[in-house]
């Protein structure tokens, strides 16, 4: 196992390593490594610093964070299979951007993170007043697939509605797509994140101690009902903004907390936060490349092929797992 644990950096790194140099330099036009510090201009130059670089680094931020969130739903729930598309939180992040859309409403860009949050509380609040405010983990995980259903159900009659253009661009939305993200889309995650991360930090230590269960917790002074709540909350900062801009990307949040716990069992959840962070990143940014590339030049959504990755991964690691 230590040698698994001293192997994760330089395995993380070369996944890295080797999404970023596809992301940058392949694609049209093709642009080689050395030329990526400014050697090249023209359209290339235009192309990798106003589109690839951008949409790396979102693919690098929406990954941390859907990963940061798997784990602190996983830990605050003490179940593996507590992820952000069972508990409404994705699909209601989901139903609050797509309804204006569908309704011909006009929505400024900065909203939309707003729109995703309410959306995300709502699920996420309805799953918990549903399950009696988080009193049993195992509740919460059944309360909320039902929320996630009913609010997936209403996401299905918007898209009866919708003309024919709108139905493409939800249908994409709803499948998680990195496709034609700016500098903008980037820059408007920031002031969430100086939210969220000193949020994640603080709840961190909590974690640990609601994973020895509930009775040990309250023993220890842990209000677990309300710790509980507040983990969703963390979760809901940090998944709402990011679908807000690439919509829902699937298996994330399964599959790196798997990772990070399956390379370094013997830490606790205060270890695995930024190794589940990392991995969530390297999964988005190397799912990235085959959205842009596999049918060039037609683009697949990456969350497509998060699924594609994560499905057989998150089933081998449960497996091992037992």
């Amino acid at each position: 196992m230590a040698v698994r644990a001293w192997a994760q950096p330089a395995v993380l790194v070369a996944l890295l390593a080797g999404a970023a140099w596809c992301a940058l330099c392949l694609g049209t036009p093709y642009v080689p490594p050395h030329r990526l510090l400014g050697g090249e201009d023209g359209i290339a130059r235009v192309v990798v610093t106003e589109l690839r670089v951008p949409r790396l680094v979102l693919a690098l931020v929406a990954g941390a964070c859907l990963g940061a969130a798997g784990l602190v739903l996983q830990e605050a729930l003490r179940n593996p299979l507590a992820v952000p598309e069972m508990l409404g939180v994705s699909s209601g992040a989901a139903l609050g951007v797509a309804a204006p859309l569908v309704l011909a409403v006009s929505v400024p860009a900065a909203v939309e993170p707003l729109l995703a949050i309410g959306g995300a509380a709502l699920g996420g609040g309805l799953t918990l007043l549903a399950a009696g405010l988080g009193r049993s983990p195992s509740a919460v995980l059944l309360t909320g697939a039902a929320v996630a259903a009913a609010l997936q159900a209403a996401l299905l009659v918007l898209m009866v509605m919708a003309d024919q253009l709108d139905l493409q661009l939800i249908y994409r939305y709803l499948l998680g797509s990195l496709s034609a993200r700016t500098w903008e889309d980037v820059t408007g995650l920031w002031p969430w994140l100086l939210v969220a991360v000193p949020a994640l930090v603080l709840c961190a230590p909590v974690l640990a101690v609601l994973r020895l269960g509930d009775d040990d917790a309250e023993a220890l002074g842990v209000r677990v009902r309300r710790a509980r709540f507040t983990a969703l909350a963390v979760a809901v900062v940090l998944i709402a903004p990011v679908t807000a801009v690439c919509g829902p990307v699937a298996w994330v949040g399964f599959l790196a907390p798997h990772l990070a716990r399956r390379l370094n069992p013997r830490s606790d959840a205060v270890g695995w936060l930024p190794w589940s962070a990392a991995w969530g990143a390297a999964v988005v940014a190397v799912a990235d490349v085959p959205a842009r590339l596999a049918l060039a030049p037609v683009e697949t959504p990456a969350g497509a092929w998060t699924a594609l990755l994560g499905v057989p991964a998150g089933v081998a690691l449960l497996r091992r797992r037992r």
